[in-house]
C-alpha cells in the first residue's frame, strides 16, 4: 500500500517505520522542517530502543521517505493515518486543531477516494467532526472512508508494542466493508499469528483509549495510595502486592508504587477524560481521586527528605534518574521535575544523571543543576540519593563505591527497585516507598502533614506548568 503518516512522533514515526517494515510504501509527513531533515538523514529526533537501526534500514531500502509537502503525500497514497498531537489546552480538554487540519488538508487535496484513518488520541464524536470537515471542504467530490485505529505504544518499548500488540482496534461503521477489509489486509501479519483484531463502531474506539490509560493511572494511584497506607501501619507494600496480584483477576502487571506516574499519556488522558465528562454532565469522581493522589505522591520524598534535614539550604542532593521510565528522554510529567522544583525552592545543590534525558534537562533548568559526567561522579560529597527512575543500570550498584564518594548515607528510593534489608546490611539508611523494613527518623508522616506540606508545594506545580509553555518536551 502507499500510505501517508502525518505527524512524526513517538506515535507517528513508529507507526510510519512499522508499517514500511511490514513492506508498505510510506511518507512521513511532519510541518517541522527541522525535523523532517533530520530523519531524511536517518537521525530519530528523540530516543526510543531500536528506532534508528530501523529508520536508516527503512530509508536505505526506500520504503520510508520524509516531507513536509502534505499536497503531495495525500494525493501520491490511499491511506492516511493521522498521528498528530492532541496536547492539553489550559482546561485540560485536548488540543485538536492539528488533527482537524489534517482533515482538512485531506479533504482539499485528496484526488480519488480515500480512507482517513485517526491514530491521534481524540474525545468522543472527534472522528464525526471531521467527517463534517472532509464533507464541507471536500464538497462531496469524493466517497472517503473514517476509521479510529488508536494506538496503545508505550514509550522505551513503542516498536515492540507495534509488532507484539496486545490487541487491534477498529472502529468504523457497520456496513463499512471496505473499510473492514482495507484494516484487516493490513494487519494480516499480525492477526495471522493470533492477535485479536476488535472491530466497533467509531465512538466505542475512542473512548476505549481513554478508558484504557485512565484505568491503568487509576490502578496505579490506587497502589500508591496503598503504599502510603502501609507505612502508617507497618505493612510492607511489596509483600501486599505479591499476594494481591496473584488474584488472576487483578496480576502484577502496573501494580507497583512509586511516586507516581507521568508521560505523554496517563497524566493527560486523565485531564481529558474528566473534562469529557463534563461536556456529557458527568462527573468521573474516581478519576478526579486519582488525579489528586498522583500530583501529591512526589512529594513523598520531600516529606521524609525534611525529617532528615529540617532545613535543606545548602545541602546536596544527588538525584538517579529523571525521565518519567526508563527507557525514554521523554519530561513530561515526570516527578522528577515537580521534586526538582521543589528542592531548587528551598536552595539545594542539585546533581543530575539520566541515561537519556540530561539535554531535555539542561534545556530547562540550564546551570541551576550540575550534570556530572556519570551516576557515581554525582554522588561525590552528597548528603542524600533520590533514585526517581528505575533505569537498569541503577539496580546493581556498587556499594562500597557509594558510600566512598557520600557524605551521609541516605537514600530515598522512588521507585522501590533496592531491598531494605540488604541496603541496611550495607550501612544505608534506606527509604522506600510504603517498605516496612525502610528506616525512617519517625514512624512516617501523616496525612493532614502530608496534606499540608502539599498544598505548600503548589507553587513549585504552578512554575513546572509556566515551564512547559516555553520548552518543548516531547515530538
Amino acid at each position: 500500500m502507499n500510505i501517508s503518516v502525518f505527524g512524526c512522533g513517538y506515535v507517528g514515526l513508529t507507526t510510519a517505520i512499522g508499517l514500511a517494515e511490514l513492506g508498505n510504501h510510506v511518507t512521513g509527513v511532519d510541518i517541522d522542517a527541522q525535523k523532517i531533515e533530520l530523519l531524511c538523514q536517518g537521525v530519530a529526533p528523540f530516543f526510543e530502543p531500536g528506532l534508528q537501526e530501523l529508520l536508516i534500514r527503512q530509508l536505505s531500502e526506500k520504503r520510508l521517505n520524509f516531507t513536509n509537502d502534505a499536497r503531495t503525500a495525500i494525493e501520491q497514497s490511499n491511506v492516511i493515518f493521522c498521528a498528530v498531537g492532541t496536547p492539553p489546552l489550559k482546561d485540560h480538554y485536548a488540543d485538536l486543531s492539528a488533527v482537524l487540519v489534517v482533515a482538512k488538508d485531506f479533504s482539499l487535496y485528496s484526488n480519488n477516494a480515500k480512507f482517513f484513518i485517526n491514530k491521534s488520541t481524540v474525545p468522543i464524536g472527534t472522528s464525526e467532526e471531521i467527517s463534517r470537515i472532509i464533507s464541507a471542504n471536500g464538497k462531496g467530490k469524493f466517497s472517503h472512508r473514517i476509521i479510529s485505529n488508536p494506538e496503545f505504544l508505550r514509550e522505551g518499548s513503542a516498536l515492540q508494542d507495534f509488532f507484539h500488540p496486545d490487541r487491534i482496534i477498529i472502529g468504523l461503521a457497520q456496513d463499512d466493508k471496505e473499510s473492514r477489509q482495507l484494516m484487516e489486509n493490513l494487519y494480516r501479519p499480525f492477526t495471522d499469528r493470533g492477535v485479536p483484531m476488535f472491530f466497533t463502531d467509531i465512538r466505542s474506539s475512542e473512548v476505549i483509549k481513554y478508558a484504557s490509560n485512565c484505568f491503568l493511572a487509576t490502578r496505579l494511584s490506587f497502589v500508591n495510595e496503598l503504599a502510603n497506607f502501609c507505612e502508617l501501619a507497618g505493612a510492607d507494600i511489596k509483600e501486599v502486592t505479591k499476594g494481591v496480584g496473584l488474584d488472576h483477576r487483578i496480576g502484577h502487571l502496573f501494580f507497583e508504587a512509586g511516586i507516581g506516574f507521568g508521560g505523554s499519556c496517563l497524566p493527560k488522558d486523565l485531564h481529558a477524560l474528566i473534562e469529557i465528562g463534563k461536556t456529557h454532565q458527568f462527573d468521573f469522581s474516581i478519576l478526579k481521586a486519582a488525579e489528586k493522589v498522583n500530583q501529591r505522591q512526589p512529594y513523598r520524598i520531600m516529606q521524609v527528605l525534611h525529617q532528615i534535614y529540617p532545613n535543606l539550604k545548602g545541602k546536596t542532593i544527588a538525584v538517579w534518574g529523571l525521565s518519567f521510565k526508563p527507557g525514554t528522554d521523554d519530561l513530561r510529567d515526570a516527578p522528577s521535575l515537580i521534586l526538582l522544583y521543589a528542592l531548587l525552592q528551598e536552595k539545594v545543590n542539585i546533581k543530575v544523571y539520566d541515561p537519556a534525558a540530561i539535554p531535555k534537562i539542561r534545556k530547562i533548568f540550564g546551570t541551576s543543576l550540575s550534570y556530572p559526567r556519570d551516576y557515581y561522579s554525582a554522588l561525590k560529597d552528597s548528603d542524600a540519593l533520590l533514585l526517581l527512575t528505575e533505569w537498569d543500570v541503577f539496580h546493581n550498584p556498587d556499594y562500597r563505591k557509594i558510600k566512598s564518594l557520600m557524605r551521609h548515607y541516605y537514600i530515598l528510593d522512588g521507585r522501590n527497585i533496592f531491598n531494605p534489608a540488604e541496603m541496611a546490611k550495607h550501612g544505608f539508611h534506606y527509604y522506600g516507598i510504603g517498605r516496612k523494613n525502610s528506616w525512617l527518623p519517625a514512624a512516617g508522616v501523616s496525612q493532614p502533614k502530608a496534606q499540608k506540606f502539599y498544598t505548600s508545594s503548589l507553587s513549585s506545580q504552578r512554575k513546572l506548568k509556566s515551564s512547559r509553555s516555553r520548552v518543548k518536551f516531547g515530538l
